[in-house]
């Protein structure tokens, strides 16, 4: 057992219940999520109230212990590894779903709550979080808030950003911030919450938030669409975004080596898709019933077969085949069973550019070594693309450096990011440092400075130390 969890044990003890102590022997039993060394420090704090956060805080503060934020563990950059002598504080135990107000369409809910807990509650009234991803099951909303997450329906409802209503965090200096807003117009001065939205852990930790809720449609048709481009793929968007009696609930789009490696590791049938096929659209609606959306669907791809010349298509018969043509795009594992570690990235550019963007791409990875090629897929709607580098030798140490800069060489100039939704973590300090925005990080760290002069939330991590 640590000398950090034997102290906290010794002075925080009056808590019971409330705040759970882990080290490293139970620990060890445990997965720690997407990077391996997100159990680093060997010591967790799960509390169970806000208080007992703000307890264990304020002894981190007086003892300069440095505390990890961690959610469900599910990012993908590194933003809550810790190492030895650090204190893991998780929200695993803050997981209580408070209120649910249907008129209101709020929900006030603990940050260890998962986003698939919120939208199985949400949905009882018929409502949803207005913000979906693949890792739903494990994503909490504090993680997803800290994060600043995005996914399939950020195209229509926004980010995290635009989803959070209230905020109630510790702040490192163990004092409890507490701005419980539940309604959308709030003119009254800057707005404070909004410092801990995206900010990686670094300015504080969040307990609980303030949810916007939209409205959940389940009657829903599913297709996918082989098109030339990504701009052929946004015009089908356009198109049925504009029919009023439709609700466009998700656009996705693989390129061809994506599209077929998945389809052909999951053994789904491509004899409805030509074989050149340059990628394909997954495309969600719903409407008044299912037969409304289907035939709506099947009307709209009818209507712009020829002018987007339009390869080949396939509509869902069932719930079942729409979970399956939704696995393919969700499921990636297969990338790193055919290609193990290679490197992962989660741009945004403006849509309108992303034909351009992939082109120069390819292009830039082939000047790195002939061999490369990548899997690029992602939220079309928003210009949000992930891309993993595939070839041999794309893992090899020497080459990260002109990897990145094959796939961030013109994004800020599109008016685009180098991260869309993943956050900075450790995996992209080169690029934040030499592709973000100086302007930006001078002030992130002013701000770092007078929230936590001794650097003791997620150090190490964004927004860096200069």
């Amino acid at each position: 057992m640590s000398e950090i969890i034997r102290s906290l044990q010794r002075d925080l003890n009056h808590f019971g219940e409330d705040l759970h102590l882990i080290g490293s022997e139970k620990l060890a039993d445990r997965h720690p999520g997407e990077h391996a060394d997100n159990f680093g420090a060997g010591a967790m704090a799960q509390p169970a109230t806000p208080q007992a956060a703000a307890a264990v805080v304020r002894w981190c503060a007086e003892n300069n212990v440095a505390v990890v934020p961690q959610g469900g563990r599910t990012g993908l950059v590194g933003g809550g590894i810790s190492a030895p002598g650090e204190l893991i504080l998780s929200t695993g135990r803050l997981n209580r779903i408070e209120a649910i107000d249907p008129l209101a369409r709020t929900a006030t809910v603990g940050a260890g709550v998962t986003l698939q807990a919120l939208q199985d509650a949400a949905a009882e009234f018929g409502l949803t979080p207005g913000i979906d991803l693949a890792a739903r099951g494990s994503a909490t909303i504090g993680g997803m808030i800290a994060t600043n997450a995005g996914g399939i329906l950020a195209f229509r409802n926004g980010v995290m950003r635009h989803q959070v209503l209230g905020i109630e965090a510790v702040m490192p200096d163990g004092s409890l911030f507490s701005d419980l807003t539940r309604v959308l117009k709030v003119s009254a001065g800057p707005d404070i919450k909004q410092l801990l939205i995206g900010s990686e852990g670094a300015y504080g930790f969040v307990t609980r938030a303030v949810l916007k809720l939209e409205n959940f449609n389940a009657m829903r048709a599913t297709a996918l669409v082989g098109v030339k481009d990504a701009t052929s793929a946004l015009a089908l968007i356009a198109h049925f975004r504009a029919k009023p009696a439709l609700q466009l609930e998700g656009a996705e789009l693989m390129w061809q080596r994506y599209f077929r490696d998945s389809a052909g590791d999951k053994g789904f049938d491509l004899d409805w898709l030509e074989a050149d096929t340059p990628a394909v659209l997954l495309m969600e609606v719903s409407a008044g019933s299912e037969a409304d959306a289907r035939s709506a669907l099947e009307d709209g791809l009818a209507e712009l077969w020829e002018e987007q010349e339009l390869t080949s298509g396939i509509v869902a018969a069932s719930l079942d085949q729409a979970r399956r043509f939704w696995a393919l795009r969700e499921d990636g594992d297969f990338m790193y069973r055919h290609f193990p570690a290679a490197p992962s990235f989660d741009i945004s550019v403006p849509p309108a550019s992303l034909d351009d963007y992939v082109a120069g791409l390819r292009s830039r990875l082939k000047g790195v070594d002939a061999s490369f090629d990548a899997y690029v897929y992602g939220h079309i709607a928003d210009g949000n693309l992930h891309i993993s580098v595939i070839g041999k030798g794309a893992a090899v140490p020497s080459l990260k450096e002109p990897i990145e800069d094959a796939i961030y060489t013109g994004v800020a100039e599109f008016g685009g990011s180098f991260s869309a939704e993943h956050g900075v973590g450790t995996e992209k300090r080169r690029a934040y440092l030499t592709y973000g925005n100086p302007a930006r990080r001078a002030v992130a760290q002013a701000i770092k400075a007078a929230l936590d002069p001794k650097n003791l939330f997620n150090p190490g991590k964004v927004p860096f130390r200069a």
